[in-house]
């Protein structure tokens, strides 16, 4: 509770009654002032569009004495805590000024704060200083209960006291507004038994129970109230088919908006807003696109919040031609438009675009939030993009607040960027900054030392955070399971998996499977890691089949990878990978014929594999590199670049491992596709495009190569350069002429 509410609720002589008169009566009522209202600068007030506007006017008030009025004060105050062109910290320092402010005032400044805890506190005030609130003061007291409810819980219930000592519980306002506090505070009790003591059960108050019920998942008993309404307006339906859509049970929604539209209601904005967010979240798209015929049969295409929803629902319905195209045709964007299209393209794994798109925002002066950072932070991880997510780390330090309790998710989402950009020592440092902590911050330390091969770190970590109360969840194995792997745990991993299923009543996902098939495959306990296959709870996917597959080219066992390989197929038969896997497979054991069919076959489908592909960023700027790359601008530099390195390679008598490259060709040439790898290129890039002895990061699409690896580790010595690889799985940290995995990947 707040401690000046708690004393005032403690003080003993703090009591009204409802036939105690008001000390002040508003403002407007006060006879003296009438003739002020008449004043030529009240007329200027009502046609006020800014704040700069407004300090003119204030200008003009003083010139004419008017500011030493409180009605002037008031119109002031009013435009500045009401008004959407106003300024709320100007109308708070404007009522500093006034000695004895009237229950008008009050009214207003409390208005303009009732969505922070500041209400709270100006109403504290505003008893102490013996003024006492009407039907106009509570309503936007108990919206600022229900704004921050985890705060205002109880100072709800106890504002409640004040309304019944007033007697002011039967003013229609103040009783909705009591049962939608209760409502969002997560108190559906209370909110029920206001609802049921009252004869004042209009469409309004069926409304805020309907939204509570919804909101905390009691879907039976908000459809049962909605039946029971003997009056349904729009804002009714608006609240059912809501409260479906934003707890994710979008076809029920999508219903309700059908039963809205055959008992002949009139949808309107708000309806659409919700139905496009269900649309998005089930991918329906023809009833989408349906509503994008009605926005623009009701001339409403260029109101922006519903161009927002229509660009999300495309975009996450996998149409981002269509979205893009709206989000480029609108007249004016707003913050929302703009993180809808980043989060678009975040979403269907289109990070070049997001980043693009962000630095576009950049140059738009749009200010981004948490929301753009939420949507950006994954493209950077991505992409290993680490100076952007720097400097996106800079600006949340300087402009939000990473200690409120609703930017956990941003302090996780940094942890996750700096683990997969490589910089494990920047993750700890938000993660340790963090407090208090959540689980899905343990959840993303855990894994990012996982991912980098520090198993026995992660390890700690779990332990530590059972230890300080925290309960893992089927994530938490994901990243100690995957830890295991990396680092060759074999027995921690069998424990550990066997403590989440005994212990945590957590049943196996894929994802756990996923990695006891990879740990088992690793150390080549493939039997064992077959009758894992067989006697799983869940029926396999192709990705445990894969992950045997590749286990089986590890260790040269053909006869499973024939076994393996057919599951595989069926799951995913145009999918290249199996097949390259397997012919590879076929290659290293010198079967031929086998390699020749595999080969026919991916022909004939017109399947191509899967090219390598290797980001660095210099300077904030992502380059891409493919294999046998020659398209960059500067190309002719990073061949000769290449050709630097195979020569100090050769001096220091590497040899390509042409093993590596399972073709029937001449050993010259095996070896000459092995210079051309695009991590080679990107390494090349690295070295001559930063300053001698700094670190060049790299990310990869695909596993590192065997070869490759080996000629990395020792062009960090020759360069004295650390280099940071992140492949498919995991990373590799080459510094020394040696890596962090150990050659264990």
């Amino acid at each position: 509770m707040l401690p000046a509410l708690e004393a005032m609720f403690s003080t003993p002589w703090l009591t009204f009654s409802p036939s105690t008169p008001s000390l002040r009566r508003p403002i407007s009522d006060d006879p003296p002032y009438e003739h002020l209202k008449t004043h030529p600068s009240f007329s200027l007030l009502s046609k006020c569009k800014s704040i700069e506007t407004l300090k003119q006017i204030q200008s003009q008030f003083i010139k004419s004495g008017l500011h030493n009025t409180q009605f002037a004060l008031s119109k002031l105050i009013e435009f500045c805590a009401v008004s959407p062109c106003g300024d709320l910290s100007y109308a708070l320092s404007l009522f500093e000024t006034i000695d004895a402010p009237n229950l008008f005032v009050w009214n207003t400044i409390i208005r303009g704060c009732s969505t922070s805890v500041l209400a709270l506190e100006y109403y504290v005030r505003m008893l102490f200083a013996g003024v006492e609130p009407n039907s106009y003061t509570f309503p936007f007291v108990l919206k600022a209960c229900a704004q921050i409810p985890a705060a205002a819980a109880q100072e709800g219930k106890q504002i409640h006291g004040h309304v019944l000592k007033l007697d002011l519980d039967g003013d229609a306002f103040v009783h909705t507004s009591l049962i939608n506090m209760y409502a969002r505070n997560g108190e559906l009790k209370d909110a029920r038994l206001v609802f049921d003591k009252s004869p004042l059960r209009d469409a309004v108050s069926y409304t805020a129970m309907i939204t509570g019920y919804a909101s905390a998942g009691y879907f039976d008993d908000a459809r049962k109230l909605f039946d029971e309404m003997p009056n349904r307006d729009v804002v009714s339906w608006n609240a059912i088919i809501a409260g479906y859509a934003q707890s994710g049970k979008c076809d029920e929604a999508l219903h309700f908006f059908r039963e809205m539209r055959r008992a002949g209601a009139r949808p309107n904005e708000s309806t659409m807003v919700s139905v496009l967010s269900a649309c998005a979240q089930s991918a329906s798209i023809e009833l989408g696109s349906w509503v994008r015929s009605w926005i623009e049969d009701h001339g409403l295409g260029s109101n922006v919040r519903l161009v927002n929803a229509l660009i999300d629902m495309y975009s996450k319905c996998g149409d981002l031609q269509t979205a893009r195209a709206l989000f480029d045709e609108m007249g004016e964007k707003d913050r929302v438009s703009w993180n809808v299209m980043i989060g678009g393209y975040t979403y269907s794994s289109r990070y070049r675009e997001a980043l693009d798109l962000f630095k576009q925002m950049q140059l738009s002066k749009e200010e981004p939030n948490e929301v753009t950072f939420l949507n950006i932070l994954p493209a950077c991880a991505y992409l290993g993009a680490l100076d952007i997510g720097i400097w996106i780390h800079a600006y949340i330090h300087r402009n939000l607040n990473l200690h409120s309790t609703n930017s956990t998710a941003l302090s996780t989402s940094l942890i996750d960027m700096y683990a997969k950009c490589g910089n494990l020592e920047a993750a700890k440092h938000v993660f340790d900054a963090i407090n208090p902590k959540s689980v899905a911050s343990w959840n993303a330390m855990i894994s990012g030392f996982a991912m980098h091969g520090h198993g026995d770190i992660s390890v700690e970590l779990f332990s530590r955070m059972v230890s300080e109360g925290f309960k893992p969840d089927d994530i938490t194995f994901v990243g100690v399971l995957s830890a295991c792997s990396h680092s060759g745990l074999i027995e921690l991993g069998r424990q550990y998996f066997d403590s989440m299923v005994q212990d945590y009543k957590i049943s196996p996902k894929l994802e756990h499977y996923g990695c006891m098939i990879d740990l088992l495959g690793r150390v080549g306990l493939l039997g064992e890691a077959k009758a894992l296959i067989d006697n799983m709870e869940i029926p396999p996917d192709g990705a445990i089949w894969g992950s045997l597959l590749g286990a089986c080219r590890f260790h040269g066992d053909v006869e499973l990878a024939e076994i393996a390989a057919k599951h595989l197929f069926e799951f995913e038969p145009e999918d290249p990978g199996g097949y390259v896997l397997l012919s590879n497979i076929y290659a290293q054991a010198g079967k031929w014929e086998d390699v020749a069919r595999i080969r026919t076959t991916l022909n004939d489908r017109g399947m191509k594999k899967v090219p390598g592909c290797t980001s660095i960023e210099v300077d904030g700027v992502v380059h891409e590199f493919l294999v046998n790359d020659r398209v960059h601008p500067r190309s002719k530099d990073i061949q000769k670049m290449l050709g630097e390195i195979d020569r100090l390679l050769e001096l220091a008598g590497y040899v390509p491992d042409t093993s590596e490259v399972l073709y029937d060709i001449d050993e010259k040439l095996k070896g000459g596709a092995l210079c051309y790898h695009s991590e080679r290129l990107a390494i090349a890039f690295g070295l001559i495009s930063t300053r001698p002895g700094t670190t060049i990061r790299i990310t990869k699409n695909l596993r590192v190569c065997g070869n490759c690896h080996s000629a990395t580790k020792l062009v960090s010595k020759i360069f004295n350069r650390e280099i940071i690889a992140r492949d498919r799985s995991r990373f590799h940290h080459f510094k020394n002429g040696s890596c962090s995995c150990f050659d264990y990947w």
